[in-house]
């Protein structure tokens, strides 16, 4: 699918993210205004009917699966010959192009990465769904937290060979030892993928080597991989998901448990103490974090620009019809300045009231703009010169009104 087509059901897409096997992503906004993330599926996978027919099988239980550490699915159409898959938009850098400036070096920091995916995983699995492609460039990384994308779409679509065309759906050096052999891919593949994933962030470097995929996949199956540089604390976790056996590895809750109890510890110097405990004084006066998903955040940010927008718009435009009016309607003059210092007056009580202090500032600046920007133009402009740009605005406006 072309990445000029500008909508998806009633889903505006405004940019391309990415394009994967299946399809191309697109940055959109729904009905509401919201940002999401809109999979529009390629024209092959739109052409084989069972791979849609089994699609529309899992739908149900994608919809239903929920974490704090997954883009989850909002909607799906099937039908049509533009198919489509809606998912959470997280605005973020994907794992593989952070590893690829340079490996996780931070303990804290893979910890943080190892707990989140593995309980975005005991959430999936949870529901009865299998990723079956996680590797580096489906974990997104939004303000340290990792959040795990496209879960559920290759096992439903049961693509992991050679497509017709040509596109290789799934990466070698992250696929389970039981994929490659043709075998049943259940939840322990996860498990093995997200070990690699992990290796490669504290590496930089997929652990089976590179070069032709054939090549990886005899390593995978047949070699121990390479765990040179991965911190010791997170070795063993890795060896028992990394284990040939798919029966011999944990699940993703065993490793969520296990991760849970690791700790890991830096040396720490006398003076070092003291600065630990600065910080935890800083944190314990830290407000505290901001508990909406990353689609909310981004709405509310751009909620704020739109509203800053209107509020400069309607202080300029209240300034030039009340100068306007200054000479031959003084009443209506100084009754349009007054009703719109009373509405933001009321309005930055509201904010006062949620200790907004931007919104205030803001409003108490547009009073007092309107009142200056209405002085200034009924003192230097004639009656006529202000019709004219009265004129103009309204022209302006009826221009966008039209556009829109």
């Amino acid at each position: 699918m072309e990445s000029s087509v500008s909508n998806a059901g009633p889903y505006r897409l405004l940019s391309p993210l990415g394009k994967g096997g299946f399809g191309e992503v697109h940055l959109a906004l729904d009905a509401e205004g919201r940002t999401v993330a809109v999979k529009v599926l390629h024209p092959h996978i739109v052409a084989d009917g069972s791979a849609i027919t089994r699609l529309s099988r899992e739908v149900e239980t994608m919809l239903r699966v929920r974490g704090p550490h997954i883009a989850e699915v909002l909607d799906v159409s099937l039908d049509g010959d533009r198919p489509y898959i809606v998912t959470r938009y997280v605005p973020g850098r994907a794992l593989s192009t952070i590893v690829a400036e340079g490996p996780v070096k931070d303990d804290a920091d893979l910890l943080r990465l190892a707990r989140g995916l593995a309980e975005a995983l005991a959430a999936i699995h949870d529901a009865g769904v299998v990723h079956r492609d996680l590797k580096p460039a489906n974990v997104m990384l939004a303000d340290g937290e990792p959040y795990l994308i496209d879960f559920g779409i290759a096992s439903a679509l049961d693509l992991v060979s050679v497509t017709d065309t040509g596109a290789v759906v799934g990466t070698p050096g992250y696929l389970a030892p039981e994929v490659l052999e043709g075998r049943e891919a259940g939840p322990p593949a996860d498990v093995f993928a997200f070990a690699a994933t992990l290796a490669y962030a504290a590496t930089g470097r997929p652990i089976y080597g590179q070069g032709p995929a054939p090549a990886v996949a005899y390593r995978i199956v047949h070699h121990e991989p390479d765990l040179t540089g991965v911190p010791s604390w997170l070795v063993p976790i890795l060896r028992d998901a990394l284990a040939i056996d798919p029966a011999a590895r944990p699940t993703a809750g065993q490793l969520l448990a296990r991760l849970g109890a690791q700790r890991p510890v830096t040396p720490v110097t006398a003076g070092a103490h003291r600065e630990e405990e600065t910080v935890e004084l800083k944190a314990a006066a830290a407000p505290p974090p901001d508990t909406r998903s990353p689609a909310e955040i981004a709405f509310a940010r751009r909620r704020d620009v739109v509203r800053r927008r209107w509020v400069v718009g309607t202080c300029a435009v209240v300034g030039l019809l009340a100068a306007t009016g200054r000479e031959h309607l003084p009443e209506a003059s100084l009754l349009l300045l007054v009703v719109y210092g009373l509405a933001l007056l009321i309005d930055a009580m509201f904010g006062l009231a949620a200790k907004a202090k931007g919104r205030v500032v803001l409003d108490l600046s547009a009073i007092a703009g309107s009142i200056v920007l209405w002085w200034m133009l009924s003192t230097f402009f004639s009656t006529f010169i202000l019709l004219l740009a009265v004129g103009a605005v309204l022209f302006a406006l009826g221009v966008l009104v039209l556009a829109s």
